[in-house]
């Protein structure tokens, strides 16, 4: 996955634990419509694994 979409996925996990959410949803987006094809596995994985940095939980253990 190359940086800038890692970069707005942090940024939209950032957004979303502040309760901005509309904003938090067009930055994915945004992000979403810019990858490849072959970058959507990596980031559907990135999801799961850092899906505590959209809630602001500790990752499970």
């Amino acid at each position: 996955m190359r940086p800038a979409i890692r970069s707005a996925l942090e940024y939209a996990a950032e957004l979303t634990r502040r309760n901005r959410l509309v904003e938090a949803v067009a930055v994915a987006q945004a992000a979403f419509h810019q990858a490849t094809d072959d970058e959507f596995p990596e980031i559907r994985q990135w999801l799961t694994d850092h899906a505590h940095d959209f809630t602001g939980e500790d990752a499970p253990r």
